[in-house]
């Protein structure tokens, strides 16, 4: 069974212009020296986008990687996000520029919403919609100045992103989601195809359940790759970018864009259909 040859592009361009490297890694539940070690070492194999947000409280890692790295700023794009107990007028804004401080930068690539809803506001309340706009009004603001490169959503499901496109001068370059063989969001993934949305997918391993399926490991056995890399390529091949996390260097290695991309490999039509 004959995989894809050609190799994948590594960037994917938002409707603005900003290439977005499509593996990056995500630094969810890293703190301290293990996410310090984890970015480090993610940088030294290649990668150049670092996925953050103010809620994981690893800023100050993250730049200490950066520094030690080598690396000029503008070699690495940074994604972060503006949490829950973040939005609002004035709030939004704070929060970004609390994130630069702490990575030791004065522009970010990518900002996102982290999530629909407000903290301490409940899930019916009118009052998440009028927060949800007010913060997006603050990150159209940033990226105007030339603050924020791009600027997006996060965990936005369709009903979310038509109230933003109707209300938005600035429409959202990236929504960011879970993603993989067991939760598709195939009709979310179209809506964002269609309104020119790049899509960012975390958790594209699943689970350690969903890397031992037997329909995973026999695809990685005939196209001879790991089930991560095998999974990863799914999403890839299926027009998203990825961000997987670990602080294992081991894991790390298996997430090289050479390895990932490269061509003489990939998922054929029938492998892509299996796996879901």
């Amino acid at each position: 069974m004959a995989g894809a040859a050609k190799p994948l592009p590594r960037t994917i361009v938002l409707r603005n212009g900003v290439e977005l490297p499509v593996v990056g890694l995500g630094t969810f539940k890293a703190q301290g020296e293990e996410a310090r070690g984890a970015v480090l070492a993610a940088l030294r194999l290649g990668l150049r986008h670092i996925d953050t947000a103010s809620i994981y409280k690893n800023e100050e890692s993250i730049q200490s990687s950066l520094c030690a790295s080598g690396l000029p700023r503008s070699a690495v794009f940074l994604t972060s996000k503006v949490s829950p107990y973040e939005q609002g007028a004035g709030r939004a804004r704070q929060a970004v520029e609390g994130v630069m401080q702490r990575l030791g930068t004065d522009y970010l690539d990518l900002m996102l919403v982290h999530w629909p809803g407000a903290a301490r506001t409940p899930p019916a309340s009118p009052a998440n919609r009028q927060l949800r706009l007010e913060t997006w009004r603050e990150l159209e603001g940033l990226h105007r100045e030339g603050r924020l490169r791009a600027i997006g959503v996060s965990n936005y499901e369709a009903a979310h992103l038509r109230e933003l496109l109707q209300e938005a001068d600035v429409k959202p370059m990236v929504n960011q989601f879970e993603v993989h063989p067991r939760r598709q969001c195939r009709e979310l993934r179209e809506l964002c195809r269609q309104e020119g949305i790049a899509v960012v997918a975390y958790a594209s391993l699943g689970c350690s359940e969903l890397l031992g399926h037997p329909v995973v490991l026999r695809v990685a056995a005939q196209v001879g790759r790991t089930p991560a890399q095998v999974l990863l390529r799914w999403a890839l091949q299926g027009g998203c970018a990825v961000i997987p996390k670990s602080v294992r260097p081991e894991r790390l290695a298996e997430w090289r864009e050479e390895a990932l991309l490269e061509g003489g490999w990939g998922l054929a039509e029938e492998q892509m259909e299996e796996l879901g």
